[in-house]
This record gives C-alpha cells, structure tokens and sequence, in this order.
C-alpha cells in the first residue's frame, strides 16, 4: 500500500523529466539546422575558447551518441558527441563551449566543481544502497534500517543540487565567451542561449524528480513506524 499511494511522486517526476529531455532534443535538433555565418566548427571553437583561456593540456575527442558531450577533469578530456563534433551550426559551437565553460572551471578551480567531483562516489554509494536498504527494512519491520536508507538518498538529491550551479555557470561563461569574442552574433547567439537553457532545465528536472522521489521514500519510511 505504501507504494501503490505514494507512486503519483515517481509519475509526476518522469513526467516532468520527460518533458525536460523532449524539450532540449527539439530545440537541439531546430537550431542544428542553423549554421554560423563565419563557418566556425565545433571543435576549431573549442580549441580556440580552451588555448584563450590557457589551456593547453586538454584535449578534444570524439564521442558516440547524441548530446554525450562531457568533459572529463580527471582525464583532461573534453569530448563531443557524433551530433556535435564536426558541425558547424550554432546548437553545436554552444555545447561544445559550454563543455569549455567546465574545463575553465576546472583550471582556476571553481568551489561548486570541486564540491560536485568529491561529492560523486558518495551519491553513488548513496544511490546504490538505498533503495535496498529500504526494501530489507521494510521487510523485516527494521524501520531504522528503512530511515537510513532514506538517508543514503539525500546525498543524491545532494549531488544533483549542487550540479545546478556547476552547469548554470558553464553555460554563462559560454555565452559570455562566444559574444565577447564575436564567435556568434545576434540570432546566432541567442538561438545557442535556447539550447544551453533547455539543457539546464533537464538539470533542474532531475532534481526535482530526486525530491519528489526521497519525499516518497520519507512518507513511506514514516509510514513503516506506525505500523
């Protein structure tokens, strides 16, 4: 009964992460068919954004898939996905300068960076073990087993809250680079900021999926006490 009642949060949250990730593919997919004026590549833009920045040591590869794009800190890796590397249209030059907008961070070590990197094994021990702790706790009417479960689950809700800050301020020294060095100019630069926002909100949607999800997990963690 438990879950059956509180199942709504879990509908509602993939709903809202659904609406999230169909959003930033259909306004990827519209601006993809938009080149820059200057005929600029995606990875000429990256190498040119990281060697402004003075950085040297990363370098850029290509990646399977669609919006794969990530860079690694641990590599030094900045990677592009199939539908990024190579283009030449403004939803790609803004990916790949937003995947810039990490490496920068990474260089002159941005705090909520640092923060998230440390804070991954941790949301995975977290994300893991939850759930089965809850599951055991339940059945065997252990409710403090159950409610640190319900604990473990706030480090996830924990990683991606602190991720908003790390992706919202990529994204605006992204577009702060590609103005100020004229990369891309006027419908150019504000069709990119449509693609970097819808981006973001897959971010935002996660997020609120994992609230959604731990509230769940506290009703029925509460729900196993008065029993």
């Amino acid at each position: 009964m438990y879950f059956d009642s509180t199942y709504i949060l879990v509908i509602i949250g993939a709903i809202i992460s659904l609406i999230a990730s169909w959003n930033v593919k259909r306004t990827f997919n519209k601006y993809s068919n938009v080149g820059n004026t200057k005929g600029y590549s995606s990875q000429d833009i990256a190498q040119k954004i990281l060697n402004s920045a003075g950085i040297y040591d990363v370098r850029i590869e290509r990646i399977r898939g669609n919006l794969t794009d990530h860079y690694s800190p641990t590599e030094k890796v900045l990677r592009l996905s199939d539908s990024v590397y190579g283009s030449t249209s403004v939803a790609a030059l803004g990916v790949a300068a937003h995947e810039c907008g990490h490496a920068i961070q990474h260089k002159i070590g941005y705090a909520a960076l640092k923060l998230r990197s440390v804070s991954v094994p941790v949301a995975n021990f977290g994300s893991k073990l939850s759930w089965p702790m809850i599951i055991i706790g339940l059945a065997m009417d252990w409710a403090g087993l159950a409610q640190l479960g319900v604990i473990l689950f706030t480090f996830v809700v924990f990683f991606q809250l602190i991720t908003l800050p790390v992706e919202f301020n990529a994204s605006s020294r992204a577009l702060e680079i590609l103005e100020k060095d004229s990369i891309l100019v006027g419908d150019e630069l504000s069709s990119a900021k449509k693609v970097l926002s819808a981006a973001a909100l897959t971010y935002v949607a996660a997020l609120v999926s994992s609230v959604l999800q731990l509230l769940r997990l506290i009703m029925i963690a509460k729900g196993s006490r008065r029993r």
